[in-house]
């Protein structure tokens, strides 16, 4: 039901150009916030801003939120910084996101100054950036000087501003419109001439991030520049923030822990394992061993597929569950060592041949020499022709296994996905069917066995 204005809009126009504040607030104490937001609207710039902090901060935060992007800039601009901070304050969390993802960047920089901690973090995660963005991990807490101040005079600003400041190693130079221009170690500014501008110093050598970027390569950019914090702009170059090394030292920790995840075929956690509940570990892990269990099935029909191999030399199957094992191991050590070498970007897209050529050479020795040693093993169990068959086996198997090992994380960066789905699991499971169809092919060849 939506409540009627007691008071006219002329009646209200009168009280104001009489500057008969009480009263304008009384009046406006009945009026519906959608009401109030129009009256705003029609009153002169100087007007709207004296009325709207007449208004209790409740209401005020609900006029707020019903005016458009550009009159709610507009309006803010009139506000002082406590005033501001208190109607940031009393917005709620989808207002407050809103507001702050329309509104340019120089402002939407500004306001996120004005924030206390809790609702700066609570922006951070609603602001519209991907959740795991470089967005959600900046602070505004950074010191920035103009290139045309003076050293002596930028010096005087890191120590009024740097007191606050999340990290003062780094300075960074912005024009009047927030727009980032560089990054400077604070050395070079101790060191520097006090009469010389900071456009002297600057030598435009700098690392930026995009608020959109994946935190992943916020980890990577700070591991190789080695630079203590890095700052992050909007699409228009406009200085949001910076992200700082103790951040992404938990990000490079939670990264680490979700490929350990995802190469044991879980799920990633949201938090401790003994802090997580039975029920959601349970849908972290059964997926992939469902799955897993579907691709098995695979590994049953080959067997079945040389049942008359088997039958034939029933001694092949002693040796069955060595070969398979030691493919699926060589297939994950490969893995390990390939996702690995991509997440600390050792290795990129076009080496992949070269990555490729060297793991057949290591995976062709490792499998000559377990290939001796099953040899052995095999000629006092079952005979020369079956120490033969089993020695080439695990020689080619090795070498299969590994490359599957290598291969498929590759194929899947190139794919756009993660190379840690890559799992030791789901390469166990391939590398496996491939060493059956290998073992009885080469049994039924090599032993003139039909089947």
């Amino acid at each position: 039901m939506t409540t009627v204005p007691t008071t006219s809009v002329e009646t209200i126009h009168n009280l104001i150009a009489t500057q008969q504040w009480p009263r304008v607030r009384a009046a406006l104490a009945v009026w519906p916030e959608a009401e109030i937001a129009d009256l705003l609207l029609e009153l002169a710039p100087t007007e709207r801003v004296l009325v709207f902090r007449l208004l209790p901060r409740a209401v005020s935060s609900e006029v707020f939120a019903h005016l458009n992007s550009d009159d709610q800039n507009d309006l803010l601009a009139q506000l002082t910084s406590e005033e501001t901070r208190h109607l940031l304050a009393s917005l709620t969390p989808d207002d407050r996101t809103q507001l702050l993802e329309e509104l340019p960047g120089q402002v939407t920089q500004k306001l996120l100054n004005l924030l206390g901690p809790d609702d700066l973090h609570e922006a951070r995660q609603l602001l519209g950036y991907p959740e795991e963005s470089v967005g959600r991990l900046m602070t505004p807490d950074y010191v920035a000087v103009r290139p045309e101040w003076t050293i002596a005079r930028a010096l005087e600003h890191i120590r009024t501003r740097g007191q606050d400041s999340e990290t003062i190693n780094m300075v960074y130079v912005t024009d009047e419109h927030w727009r980032f221009l560089d990054a400077l170690e604070l050395r070079r500014f101790i060191l520097a001439d006090p009469q010389q501008t900071v456009a002297q110093i600057m030598d435009y050598a700098y690392v930026v991030l995009s608020a959109f970027d994946d935190r992943e390569k916020a980890v990577q950019a700070l591991r190789r520049y080695d630079l203590p914090a890095l700052p992050v702009v909007d699409s228009g170059g406009v200085l949001l923030g910076i992200v700082t090394f103790d951040d992404l030292i938990d990000v490079a920790d939670e990264e680490a822990t979700e490929d350990f995840h995802k190469g044991a075929a879980v799920a990633p956690l949201r938090g401790k394992y003994l802090e997580t509940r039975i029920i959601e570990l349970v849908q972290k892990r059964a997926p992939w061993l469902l799955a897993l269990v579907f691709v098995n099935i695979f590994s049953g029909a080959a067997i079945a597929a040389f049942e008359d191999t088997i039958a034939a030399v029933v001694a092949l199957v002693f040796f069955l569950p060595l070969l398979i094992d030691s493919s699926g191991n060589a297939g994950s050590q490969s893995a390990t060592l390939t996702v690995r070498a991509l997440a600390m970007e050792e290795v990129r897209g076009r080496d992949w041949t070269r990555l490729l050529r060297k793991e057949i050479v290591v995976s062709a020795l490792l499998g000559l020499a377990m290939a001796a040693a099953v040899a052995v093993l095999a000629y006092f169990r079952a005979g020369p022709d079956i120490a033969m068959v089993v020695a080439l086996t695990m020689g080619l198997v090795v070498v299969v296994g590994s490359t599957i090992g290598t291969v498929l994380p590759l194929l899947l960066r190139r794919m756009g996905l993660d190379p840690a789905t890559a799992s030791g699991p789901l390469i166990t499971s391939l590398a496996d069917i491939s060493g059956v169809v290998i073992y009885f092919s080469l049994a039924t060849w090599l032993l003139g066995l039909e089947t």
